[in-house]
């Protein structure tokens, strides 16, 4: 087998495992560093019997470690926080594409970080990369009971947020949306703004501490429409809009001559736009850059 490619293929699962347990790329790449250099040193002497699984192990372990200390460090972040945007998955496997896409959508991420952190490598582990609960039982050091425990937990929370992640729309009907949703925003078309949004549309700007955002949720299609009327000729025009695959789902980035200024995604259901997640963090940005 060639060790290099084995290696890349090995950083490829720590990083994509981590980003599902963290939402931040940049935080998933640093820890997949680490996991490889503990995978490398546990295996000097004795292969492991199965690379992968060992790498996810450490890579999970890693991550409940960082979950537990990021939790204290989001009670100081400034206004909402959202996942940082990415255009490519490190996992590629042309027979889960759709399920791996899933497990990336900001939806999704949004709704994983409410779950407590055993919660959410109990359910990464076992809903999305397919392990059995006797694997769980050794990567978390619980019972399998347990891990029974924390998957079903997991799934209720899920589901009563939004239906785990929600159900991804027709690609089609979802593209057409965002076409349709961009204009309005753009032109500041209250009208045609009220004929895309549900009615508890939702709209969460992620700007952190230094770039002006709104610093809380602003809730139902009117008062999103009032928003965006005022604040949407500016966001969507300050430089060039593109279109983009973010997170496995039709996105847009605003680009101007200093870089990128603005990254986001909606969530369709019904025909209708339930969620609008856009970031102006500066510093979550680096991941769209091409």
């Amino acid at each position: 087998m060639n060790v290099e490619v084995d290696e890349a293929r090995l950083r490829a699962v720590a990083v994509g495992v981590a980003y599902r347990m963290l939402g931040s790329r940049t935080d998933a790449e640093d820890l997949a560093q680490d996991a490889l250099v503990r995978f490398l040193r546990a295996t000097t002497r004795e292969p492991a019997r199965n690379a992968e699984a060992l790498v996810t192990t450490i890579t999970t372990r890693l991550a409940l470690d960082h979950l537990r200390s990021a939790r204290v460090a989001r009670e100081t972040y400034i206004g909402p926080w959202l996942p940082e945007p990415v255009v490519d998955d490190p996992l590629r496997d042309p027979d889960r594409a759709a399920e791996l896409a899933a497990s990336v959508s900001f939806a999704m991420l949004v709704v994983l970080d409410s779950l407590s952190p055993a919660e959410r490598a109990a359910f990464v582990l076992h809903d999305v990369f397919g392990w059995g609960y006797r694997e769980l039982t050794t990567t978390l050091d619980r019972s399998e009971a347990a891990c029974r425990q924390l998957v079903s937990r997991a799934r209720r929370s899920l589901a009563a947020n939004h239906g785990q992640g929600g159900v991804r729309a027709d690609p089609e009907e979802h593209e057409v949306l965002l076409d349709r949703f961009l204009r309005a925003a753009r032109g500041g078309d209250v009208d045609g703004l009220l004929e895309l949004l549900a009615p508890d549309a939702v709209l969460v700007s992620d700007g952190g501490a230094d770039v002006r955002a709104a610093r809380h949720p602003i809730v139902g299609l009117e008062r999103i429409a009032r928003f965006l009327r005022r604040v949407g000729p500016a966001a969507l025009g300050a430089g060039t809009i593109e279109r983009a695959r973010l997170n496995g789902e039709p996105g847009f980035v605003v680009r101007t001559p200093t870089g990128t200024h603005l990254a986001g995604t909606i969530e369709v259901h019904g025909g209708r736009i339930t969620a609008i997640r856009w970031v102006l963090n500066r510093s979550k940005l680096r991941w769209v850059d091409t």
